[in-house]
């Protein structure tokens, strides 16, 4: 069994700055990429609030130069998908997708946090040309534009307003006949005269040319005055939450109620001796590429002290 210093899981601005950071220290770090090499960020088309950009970058770009960075500190990235851990025994043991095995002295976990979807197919026929899962990253291109966001939490309440201040109208699409959302949250949106909530209605699929012109939405679905429509918008954004890809490290780790890994305080920490947590993994509430970013490199650093420390 191969046993590395430091094992980093996952590919986006966390793992990818994590591997910066580690290489410069001389961990020589192992990357495995996941599923989604570049992390959730791929999915978005242009990004624009990352500093360094000043007339935005392609997502993919900024990832793939972000990468070649990690690399040429002496990351090794592999393309591997971790299938089983094992945080009972030092160092903690990993099985890889292809029945390999790993042993790390010291692990970040950088797996990120999957959006949530409706399940409608086109949605991913949208994604990116319509279709977002983050106002923040993507509100700035519908600016004085029709949008429309799914949810009833706090989360949809929070987008819809961020969207308010660009978009030239804002549609809440609620399936509930009543909003989840915080009486706070909730005063917001309905003193907002830019976003119009739309109670007991579905989105059952989207329309459009080369990207999002409408939604196929339905009022009060199996009910006598069921009604059908279509709403013309230019960009649909889902806000009905975000799942933490944690699920392999729950026996040793804590979760909050939403699965997040939690960290203690400030730093990324884990409580599990060596493991440290980086990312939207461990982040529900920016969920941001500089915020992933800066987490990773607090992992880096955590790790290359855990390292020296006990004479890895």
């Amino acid at each position: 069994m191969e046993t590395i210093k430091l094992l980093i899981i996952g590919s986006g601005p966390a793992g990818y700055t994590a591997g910066i950071y580690a290489g410069r220290a001389g961990l020589n770090p192992v990357i495995l990429e996941g599923l989604q090499p570049g992390g959730q960020l791929t999915i978005t088309t242009e990004v624009e609030n990352f500093p360094g950009y000043p007339e935005g970058v392609d997502a993919n770009e900024m990832m793939d130069d972000i990468r070649k960075q990690a690399e040429r500190f002496g990351a090794d990235i592999r393309s591997n998908i971790v299938t089983k851990a094992d945080l009972d025994q030092r160092p903690y043991r990993f099985t890889l997708d292809d029945g390999s095995e790993v042993a790390a002295h010291s692990v970040i976990i950088a797996t990120g946090a999957s959006a949530k979807f409706l399940g409608l197919s086109d949605e991913e026929k949208y994604r990116g040309v319509g279709v977002s899962a983050c106002a923040t990253c993507d509100g700035f291109f519908y600016r004085k534009k029709v949008v429309a966001v799914v949810g009833g939490g706090d989360t949809a309440c929070e987008e819809a307003s961020y969207l308010s201040g660009l978009a030239e109208k804002v549609y809440l699409i609620v399936r509930k006949p009543f909003l989840r959302a915080s009486k706070a949250m909730q005063d917001r949106v309905f003193e907002n005269p830019k976003i119009e909530v739309l109670f007991e209605t579905n989105t059952e699929g989207l329309y459009g040319e080369g990207g999002v012109e409408g939604a196929h939405l339905v009022h009060r679905r199996g009910e006598a005055d069921e009604r059908r429509y279509d709403l013309p918008i230019d960009g649909f954004f889902l806000a009905i939450g975000h799942k933490p890809n944690s699920d392999l490290f729950a026996k040793w780790l804590k979760l909050d109620e939403n699965g997040y890994i939690m960290t203690e305080g400030a730093t990324p920490r884990t409580g599990v001796e060596g493991v440290f947590a980086a990312g939207d993994v461990a982040d529900p509430l920016y969920r941001q590429a500089i915020t992933a970013a800066a987490a990773g490199c607090k992992a880096a650093i955590e790790a290359q002290r855990y390292i020296q420390e006990n004479g890895f």
